[in-house]
């Protein structure tokens, strides 16, 4: 199998080598919903704990939708925004834009003006897709705002209106989605659409923190998405009987490829949660007989605590929890073991650019879980390299770097980005620091790129420093993850005042930051007031000393008040 695709930096030999070996396929993901609904039509596949839908009906819904979206004006290779919560909508969204080879370009809920503003221009985005209201936000507000001022972004739809709302929309331009839903079978669907998308054209643009002060879009095909989905169900044992559990948000790499095509792939189904609250987890899992969830630490954390206090609690169902984000520490590890015994606790580390990078699977040491964040997927190949881009000496520190079938095509509009990620062998530098050991596996240690990972969600420090450059009252500032139990991290922000001005609180630089548009996880949780900086020879920010001394502090204050 070939294809004349821009296929970015994989080479003739590579594509052919992974149609041969089946990790990527001559499916598209219409073709894979439809023989979903044709071999198990009445198996409920998606659930979100208000709707539900069987394979038969996601794939009706959703082709009913593409032909509505269709008509709209909507043509193959445009780009529509999809900012809504763990909602079964997504789902159907997402198949129905496929249908017609629209690109989705997710965005989390959590995301306001600022960086939503920033996707809908980078991405030349046509269409937005949100939520009329969610948990108090109006989005489909901010989108008419970013409207008002875009050059591309037309059409605003809104999801789960009320009927008393949708007059109100109306006289503003902005459509429900279920108005776009036409009454027609699939023989006249199919005729008049007239299209099939190919697997390696572009499907999603998943965006991405990095270095820099602004997110980066990871331009994938169905077939880098799917290969990587294909992996993890053979890592994670997936069958059809399996229900996925996805309380991670559906529109991140994460919650896409495993409550989405893993479950899609295995015929199994999925059970996703739009806002995460664990005692409601609890009931959830026992309801909808969960079997395996891949999230943060902090979703592990929290459920267990929940259960501490609710001896009924029964998750006998989940046979396997993943830990994606960032390393599990080893009293996570062992109380999840003591307190789940039939499941196999897993660590998993990843990024949007190649969705898996490393994982323990079920077939492995438990221990691997604890010492490590696992080994390359089959068929993908992972290297620790140096400045030079070559691998170093096992056991040696350096740059975790993936080559294999599920790194995406380019960076959106980024050339030369795209390019600096490859060492002279074709490996993708992540920017991770990490060992490995004479087994493969590897263990992730730090990281080369200025980021915090909050409850496993990627923070660019430089994007929260640039939004406070302005700030009247800080001379020179500097943002720092610092530990949290729950959380992995959080964001801690050193100031040095400007004469005669008092230091801003935490409070005051969250609203700022907040007017500003920028996501209240982003905001920081504690401010240090310093006379100055350490800086370098050089005048660099010596961050590392910054963060050294704020786990100190946080530490003597644990200490104070155990012996307290």
């Amino acid at each position: 199998m070939t294809s004349e695709r821009n296929l970015g930096r994989y080479t003739q030999l590579q594509v052919e080598e992974f149609y041969a070996s089946g990790r990527w396929a001559d499916e598209n993901f219409t073709e894979l919903v439809r023989a979903r609904a044709v071999s198990n039509p009445d198996k409920i596949f998606v659930t979100d704990g208000e709707r539900a839908l069987t394979f038969a009906q996601l794939y009706d819904e959703s082709q009913r939708l593409a032909l509505g979206l269709r008509r709209k004006g909507l043509e193959a290779g445009d780009r529509v925004a999809v900012q809504l919560p763990n909602w079964v909508e997504f789902v159907v969204v997402a198949a129905a834009l496929a249908r017609i080879g629209v690109v989705t370009v997710p965005i989390m809920p959590i995301y306001r003006t600022d960086e939503v503003s920033h996707v809908v221009a980078d991405a030349s985005i046509r269409m937005a897709i949100a939520p009329a209201q969610f948990k108090g936000f109006d989005y489909v507000a901010m989108f008419d705002r970013i409207r008002s001022s875009s050059q591309t972004l037309e059409s605003i739809v809104a999801v789960r209106a009320s009927g008393d709302h949708r007059d109100a929309l109306a006289e503003r331009g902005i459509e429900v989605l279920e108005s776009l839903v036409v009454d027609a079978d699939s023989s006249a669907i199919d005729a008049e659409l007239d299209f099939r998308a190919h697997p390696d054209d572009p499907f999603v643009i998943v965006y991405t923190s990095g270095t820099t002060s602004r997110p980066k879009g990871c331009v994938h095909t169905f077939n880098t998405y799917a290969s990587g989905a294909r992996a993890l169900k053979t890592a994670f044992g997936h069958t059809e009987a399996d229900v996925q559990f996805g309380p991670s948000p559906i529109t991140h790499t994460t919650g896409l490829v495993t409550s989405v095509l893993v479950p899609l792939l295995s015929g199994a189904a999925t059970h996703i949660m739009a806002e995460w609250d664990p005692k409601r987890g609890l009931a959830e899992i026992e309801r909808f007989g969960c079997t395996v969830a891949v999230t943060a630490t902090t979703f592990l954390q929290t459920l267990l605590a929940a259960a501490d206090g609710n001896p009924d609690a029964d998750l006998s169902s989940l046979r396997a929890w993943v830990c994606a984000g960032a390393p599990i520490p080893a009293a996570v590890v062992e109380k999840a073991k003591a307190d789940l015994p039939g499941a196999s606790i897993l660590s998993l580390y990843g990024r949007s650019e190649n969705l898996t990078t490393t994982t323990c699977t079920v077939e492995d040491d438990p221990r691997r879980a604890i010492t490590s964040d696992g080994a390359a997927l089959p068929g993908a190949e992972v290297k620790v390299v140096g400045d030079d881009g070559l691998e170093v000496a096992r056991g040696s520190e350096g740059d975790i770097a993936y080559r294999g079938p599920s790194h995406m095509i380019e960076y959106l509009n980024r050339p030369d980005d795209t390019a600096e990620l490859f060492t002279p062998e074709g490996f993708s530098r992540s920017g991770d620091l990490g060992v490995m050991d004479s087994d493969g596996f590897v263990r992730v240690t730090g990281r080369t790129k200025d980021i915090v990972i909050r409850g496993g969600m990627n923070i660019s420090v430089r994007e929260v420093e640039d939004k406070l450059a302005d700030h009247p009252d800080i001379l020179a500032l500097a943002v720092v993850g610092m530990p949290d139990e729950r959380l992995g991290e959080k964001v801690c922000c050193y100031v040095v005042p400007k004469e005669e001005h008092e230091a801003p609180t935490s409070e005051q630089l969250r609203d700022y930051l907040l007017d500003r548009g920028v996501a209240i996880q982003k905001t920081p949780e504690r401010v240090e007031v310093i006379g100055e900086l350490p800086m370098t020879a050089t005048g660099k920010i010596q961050k590392h000393l910054l963060r050294r001394r704020i786990a100190a502090e946080l530490a003597a204050g644990t200490a104070a008040a155990d012996a307290r």
